[in-house]
């Protein structure tokens, strides 16, 4: 059966075999076992590279690990276990980062070529810091398309990364094995960028939690830019209590990234169990209705039942907010690029190539005017929020895709398959929203498929809410892939 056949049905909560679906939070579980003697740091640590060794090569997640300072980091926090030290939410938790991220004592490779001969960073990104600041255990950096400008993280460089769920598809992009290495198991939470979609489209394709927040909420200093304007940074995660923990470490206030608004920090652990009380929630049509798979309408059909969204609103500027964030991206990353582009232009990956130099041939007027565009968008999208705390979209048209897949179908007519990925996440992007994709288990042997539960400006924790509620009702779940069950 096909990616995009609908013949399969979206999974009840009853429905699903326990074999399939995540139970607890990996990552919180593991600190308290840690916290509370019954395992160390260490072993955990040592059984998470052993798993990495075992089965990173059937998914191509991984780059670079690092298990020399994985180990005395693990150490160092059982020593302060053992004299009696807090050591934080998610102490001995591994994680990994998308390799754009900063990590002391290895080139930050962005899925490049061109940045294999650059200096290794001598800090780690802000985010990274947070998360070891908590207690958290970095074991590696992950495969991500060239310089982010991508949906599938084909990489000619590093190889595909590959979907656990289904070895011969795609993981999604441009994070893919951000999301492929929590899928398999291989780390119950990593760190992804996303500027179009690259943390909602692995997120959905891999059948796993993922957070983009608000636009300035969380520092991408130590990261890689893409487009400054349009770039966050967030994490992934198997279960919504260890997405919203990471997200809790992740915030504080860097004046090391300007774009970063001065928002107090919101906790979102401690409103998980509240309820979808007082929320108003509503599904997006017009668009959002179009050009998806049985695959996807099914999935959205079940979280807004699950959410009592009874209801159909349209965003008419939808369209034009995609456009205009291609435009963005286009005009932004070539600039950031063409220096280079001049120089090294064979060393680019081919599926960057042309884009970037697009993109530098772009008139100033047109970006100028998808900036007008944008506030446009934006100004629709605020007037429509007034009335609902959260909207409902699909996170991708179809399910995970064949590697080397070209040509995609949707609605009868044949469109390319990467950026036809972004369908539903680039419009958002472009304005700055907060999302929660909602990964959505689907009957035996069909792959899985994501929602985005969208947010006003600075309300991810309505969002972890939401997220909560569909989750306790076994609706989203993070399935685990039969050829890594054991892992997971």
């Amino acid at each position: 059966m096909s990616a995009s056949d609908g013949r399969k049905t979206v999974a009840s909560g009853e429905g699903l075999d326990r074999s399939r679906r995540d139970l607890g939070n990996p990552a919180l579980d593991t600190a308290a076992r840690i916290r509370s003697g019954e395992t160390t740091a260490l072993a955990v640590t040592e059984t998470a590279l052993a798993r990495i060794a075992a089965r990173n090569p059937a998914v191509n997640a991984f780059t670079a690990v690092l298990a020399e300072r994985a180990s005395a980091d693990a150490a160092a926090v059982d020593a302060r276990i053992a004299a009696g030290e807090e050591v934080g939410p998610l102490a001995g938790v591994p994680f990994a980062a998308k390799n754009l991220f900063d990590l002391a004592g290895l080139p930050t490779l962005a899925g490049s070529r061109i940045r294999r001969g650059a200096p290794p960073a001598t800090r780690d990104a802000f985010l990274v810091r947070q998360l070891e600041a908590a207690g958290a255990i970095c074991v590696g950096a992950l495969n991500m398309d060239e310089f982010a400008y991508g949906f599938t993280t084909e990489n000619s460089h590093d190889g595909p990364a590959r979907n656990p769920h289904d070895t011969t598809r795609i993981a999604g992009g441009s994070s893919g094995g951000s999301g492929a290495a929590v899928a398999a198991g291989l780390v119950p939470i990593s760190l992804g960028t996303d500027t179009n979609g690259s943390i909602r489209v692995p997120a959905s394709l891999n059948g796993v939690w993922g957070l983009k927040p608000t636009y300035g909420r969380l520092s991408r200093h130590g990261s890689f830019p893409f487009v400054y304007s349009l770039d966050h940074v967030g994490p992934f995660a198997r279960s919504v209590g260890d997405l919203a923990a990471a997200y809790d470490a992740l915030q504080g206030l860097d004046p090391a990234d300007p774009a970063q608004a001065p928002q107090p920090p919101e906790p979102a652990t401690p409103g998980l169990g509240r309820g979808l009380a007082g929320l108003r929630m509503a599904v997006l049509g017009g668009w959002f209705g179009r050009q998806q798979s049985a695959a996807a309408r099914e999935a959205v059909a079940a979280v807004a039942a699950a959410l009592g969204a009874t209801q159909v609103v349209e965003w008419d500027m939808a369209e034009a907010s995609r456009a205009a964030a291609f435009l963005i991206t286009s005009s932004e990353g070539a600039a950031l690029h063409l220096p280079t582009l001049r120089k090294q232009y064979a060393d680019y990956e081919p599926l960057t190539q042309d884009r970037l130099l697009a993109g530098a041939l772009l008139p100033a007027a047109w970006v100028n005017h998808a900036q007008r565009v944008r506030g446009l968008a934006r100004d629709g999208m605020r007037a429509l929020m007034a009335d609902w705390d959260i909207l409902l979209a699909p996170a991708t048209p179809v399910p995970a895709t064949p590697i080397g897949q070209e040509m995609l179908a949707l609605d009868g007519v044949q469109v390319p398959l990467r950026p036809s990925m972004g369908l539903f996440t680039q419009p958002i992007s472009g304005i700055g929203l907060p999302v929660v994709t909602a990964p959505v288990p689907r009957a035996e042997g069909a792959l899985p498929i994501g929602v985005q539960l969208i947010g006003r400006p600075w309300s991810e924790a309505l969002l972890f809410r939401a997220a909560a509620a569909l989750e306790a009702a076994g609706v989203c779940a993070a399935p685990v892939a039969p050829a890594f069950a054991e892992a997971a």
